[in-house]
């Protein structure tokens, strides 16, 4: 359901990563869902319609795939304004195919191969976490204080000099900023950025339920490696088992935990005598809060602060004017207005669907982009290729490129977006494309394909819809190195 990108040196914060530091061939960089700051100009879900539409006829259903015409066909038939009256359908199926099984939103989202986190929201979440039989002192970690929000991601190819942490710490804006160890490791056959933490002190830094969890970091702390939760359960990693993971270096790591990290682009963590092991580069990366600074300032502050080769990118969205920043995880850009316009054109529209129908029953691979493999994001960012349009990799990225609109107004060619991931419940981690007619196209695990089902259009899962502008999109995609 989450994407990774391919290619070993990049990321997606924009930060340049170190380059693998084992072979190349088959690789592939795993991305985790980003934090969405918003601010006051963010689009508002206006809630899920009921309405039934009497071209909704669920058996028109042969072997699991609808029996519709071609989406692209029918785009530009009708008037393309946005219309509450013409655009119930697609909660309408979804109403009406719950009403029939006597489903919950959650179980139909599983049906059509989405996870949804339980309604009870973050205090129900258990981070899964391998038993630990004996602690060392090494593994005692000190207490969660308090959760400190990522803002910028520094990552230089080797070593930063001394120095560099207390020049950052007295830059006006930043409140805290943790010294790291990066680089791309191969784990279990793929190609993943890896940070080097000290656990007691990074864990803030961490989604909520993720942080929260003492016995995941004292796993790390004990020699482990902590893996996302998305990656852990998709790749089927041997929770409490092993993995090989190669740097410098190889070492057989016990997986300690599947708990999402919350900095943008990474999908591991171990300790910094473990990251020594593995032969990665020591304080070669720093991550920053500075929840309350102007991003486009502190950057060349931050930059000025240190070597050239170092990069700076940022972890989350910020409006152009500083608003108060809450982290909800809707989709939908901040800050957006009607000149950040136009959205997708007729033909653009047809051309972007035609590309994702031609895919139906392609492997979902994670980390896949095309022509023949895909994942969620993936599927999403080659078809708009297709069609001309720049789009960034990663789901949540994806989610910034262009205004929400409220589910009554959904149009074919606009973007879905859930939450899939119980480690980190308001992080975006899977899109979906809707088709018309109550449908979305989706690519949505592994040992799954392609497919078109209908439509999850509402409950704590559903992040919103989105309108993708273009110019919006490239503008994203260039300002997190996608």
């Amino acid at each position: 359901m989450h994407a990774r990108r391919r290619g070993p040196a990049s990321s997606a914060s924009g930060a340049f990563w170190p380059p693998p530091m084992a072979a190349t061939e088959g690789s592939a960089v795993r991305d985790v869902p980003r934090r969405l700051r918003t601010g006051l100009w963010v689009a508002v879900a206006v809630g899920v319609a009921v309405s039934l539409s009497p071209r909704i006829d669920l058996h028109d259903f042969a072997g699991g795939r609808p029996v519709i015409p071609s989406a692209a066909s029918r785009v530009g038939e009708q008037a393309t304004a946005r219309d509450a009256g013409s655009k119930l359908s697609a909660v309408a199926l979804a109403s009406l195919a719950r009403e029939r099984d006597g489903e919950s939103e959650s179980t139909e989202a599983e049906r059509s191969g989405l996870f949804l986190p339980p309604s009870d929201g973050p205090a129900g979440v258990s981070v899964p976490v391998a038993h630990i039989a004996s602690l060392t002192r090494a593994s005692v970690v000190a207490p969660l204080r308090r959760l400190i929000p990522a803002d910028l991601l520094v990552v230089a190819p080797k070593a930063l000099p001394p120095g560099a942490l207390s020049a950052v710490r007295r830059l006006r804006g930043v409140t805290d900023a943790q010294l790291l160890d990066a680089a791309t490791l191969k784990v279990d056959g793929g190609y993943v950025p890896v940070l080097g933490v000290d656990p007691s002190a990074f864990r803030a830094y961490a989604a909520a339920p993720t942080a929260r969890s003492t016995a995941l970091w004292a796993s790390v702390a004990d020699g482990a490696i902590a893996v996302s939760y998305l990656m852990g359960k998709q790749e089927k990693l041997p929770l409490g088992g092993t993995v090989v993971v190669s740097g410098a270096r190889t070492e057989r790591l016990r997986v300690g935990g599947f708990g999402t990290v919350g900095i943008s682009g990474v999908d591991a963590v171990v300790s910094r005598a473990v990251a020594s092991s593995l032969g990665m580069p020591a304080g070669n990366a720093i991550v920053i809060s500075a929840p309350h600074a102007r991003f486009n300032v502190l950057i060349k502050q931050v930059r000025s602060a240190l070597p050239r080769d170092a990069s700076v990118a940022p972890l989350v969205a910020q409006a152009d004017e500083l608003g108060p920043a809450v982290s909800t995880g809707a989709a939908g850009a901040v800050a957006i207005t009607a000149s950040d316009g136009p959205g997708l054109t007729v033909a653009q529209t047809r051309a972007f669907l035609a590309a994702a129908e031609s895919r139906l029953g392609d492997a979902y691979v994670w980390g896949g982009d095309g022509p023949k493999v895909f994942d969620c994001s993936g599927l999403v960012q080659w078809s708009m290729r297709q069609a001309g349009i720049i789009m960034p990799r990663v789901a949540v990225d994806q989610a910034m490129t262009g205004p929400q609109v409220p589910v009554s107004q959904i149009e074919p060619g606009d973007l879905l977006f859930y939450h899939t991931d119980p480690t980190a419940p308001t992080y975006i981690s899977h899109v979906a494309i809707y088709i018309g007619d109550g449908l979305m196209e989706q690519a949505p695990e592994p040992g799954m394909d392609v497919q078109i089902v209908p439509a999850i259009l509402g409950g704590p899962g559903f992040a919103g819809a989105v309108a993708v502008y273009p110019r919006v999109a490239a503008a994203v995609a260039a300002e997190f190195g996608d």
